[in-house]
């Protein structure tokens, strides 16, 4: 059992030896061809001899103890300047100014579609499509809707629910795994508020055209 644990540790230290660091790229050294060990001209390894070797260890132990301590040389040079903090201002202050600008599009389409203002909701559609890739829109989405279904706006006519129903399956088909409990959530007291009349005594509801979302 000793045996085998001095075999392990020494087996350890060689082995971190041979890996330092398993990113760096070791040199790779060609094994020994089959039946090499058969040829003749081989010498055996000479004996060590232990005094020389425990010599050679002094030699180098002194020579590390004199020698001065290694200090890496202060290389200076010149850090390029960078933008100008007004240009970064700039265009942060743009992005913003432009996610702004689609939030605004959205609450005026949803306004329009409520006020029966249909040409003007189709000039604005296919810009909410658009905004709806973006997180911020999609939120101001079902804010907008959850404003109109408070106000007792739930009940729509055919073309209102119409444009609803896109509005809405475009804002889920862009929803990530992330906006599932955000905005997906939200959106599902609305779904089951906003509704149009099909005939005497038959509504259908907003959820039965956005149910195949995942």
């Amino acid at each position: 059992q000793k045996i085998l644990r001095h075999i392990k540790e020494l087996a350890e230290k060689l082995y971190k030896n041979e890996n330092p660091y398993p990113a760096v790229t070791m040199h790779k050294v060609q094994k020994p061809t089959e039946g090499c060990h058969l040829r003749l001209h081989q010498k055996p390894f000479p004996r060590l001899d232990e005094g020389t070797v425990q010599w050679i260890i002094d030699q180098a132990t002194a020579k590390l103890q004199t020698a001065p301590p290694a200090v890496k040389a202060e290389k200076k040079c010149m850090v390029p300047s960078g933008p100008p903090i007004a240009a970064i201002m700039e265009r942060n202050g743009n992005a913003l100014a432009n996610s702004a600008r689609r939030l605004e599009v959205v609450r005026n389409c949803i306004t329009y579609v409520f006020e029966n203002k249909m040409l003007e909701a189709k000039k604005l559609f296919p810009a909410v499509l658009r905004a709806m890739k973006g997180r911020a829109a999609r939120h101001c989405l079902t804010q907008e809707l959850n404003l109109h279904v408070q106000q007792n706006r739930a009940v729509l006519d055919h073309q209102q629910f119409d444009f609803i129903i896109r509005m809405m399956n475009c804002c889920l088909q862009d929803c990530t795994a992330m906006d599932e409990h955000g905005i997906a959530a939200a959106l599902l007291p609305l779904v089951t508020a906003f509704c149009r009349k099909l005939g005497p005594g038959i509504t259908q509801f907003a959820y039965s055209c956005v149910q195949e979302h995942v």
